[in-house]
């Protein structure tokens, strides 16, 4: 256990220094962050009821999505991965140290945006604090999961970013957190539903119970694949 922790803090360490995840994981949110929260709130001030947990959704997504996969590919789909069979390292043990040590960039990013939204730009904190940091804590790990599959089935950085693009592009526009889900037509409504961004969104925001539930299966799953194509990996 003291390996573990260990090794997620050197690859929090590594992970400050990388150009990659520096704009992936702060760059970019932030400055989507200021950027667009000052054009929502102009055009709809009742934006500001939602605004942090759209600019929450946002920032996991581009995060995971775009951050996590280039590095566990570069792990996993080159003979780094030998050193920690060298060493005497589980193969998970890449995979682990990564996903943590996103996580924790990317919850320092949303703790940023939960901080400075109210008093920069007027937006209301969310009615159940607890409620919201639950869901905020389930897509996170969704999504970082979901990054990983997608860092283990791709070797080639232009393949890999083709398919996070084509998962994170609807998972911003047919969330509700550009604009209210209700005016999409009805069927990209119930393709939307297909997204934890959108399931962890209407969770932030209504607070209804089974929306943390149906994350958290789906995190299960996601898990499971997980430990399959490491399985794969292993018998390579």
């Amino acid at each position: 256990m003291r390996a573990l922790f260990y090794g997620i803090g050197l690859q929090f360490k590594f992970d400050i220094r990388s150009k990659g995840m520096l704009i992936t994981c702060y760059l970019v949110p932030l400055v989507f962050f200021f950027f667009m929260s000052g054009i929502f709130t102009s055009i709809d001030p009742i934006a500001t009821e939602t605004l942090i947990s759209s600019m929450t959704v946002f920032t996991i997504t581009m995060s995971a999505l775009m951050g996590l996969p280039p590095a566990l590919a570069e792990i996993y789909g080159t003979d780094i991965k030998k050193v920690y069979k060298a060493n005497g390292a589980p193969i998970w043990f890449g995979i682990v140290t990564q996903f943590f040590s996103t996580f924790i960039h990317t919850f320092i990013v949303c703790m940023i945006i939960f901080a400075l939204s109210p008093p920069v730009f007027k937006a209301t904190l969310p009615s159940n604090l607890l409620w919201y940091f639950l869901s905020l804590i389930a897509l996170l790990a969704v999504t970082l999961a979901l990054g990983c599959i997608i860092g283990l089935l791709f070797k080639q950085q232009a393949k890999l970013t083709m398919i996070a693009m084509i998962i994170f592009l609807p998972s911003t526009m047919l969330s509700g957190i550009m604009f209210p889900s209700d005016m999409l037509p009805q069927f990209m409504q119930y393709i939307a539903y297909a997204l934890p961004a959108t399931i962890a969104f209407k969770a932030m925001t209504s607070f209804q119970v089974w929306h943390l539930p149906v994350l958290l299966g789906i995190f299960i799953l996601l898990c499971g694949i997980i430990a399959l194509l490491l399985k794969l990996k292993i018998k390579r």
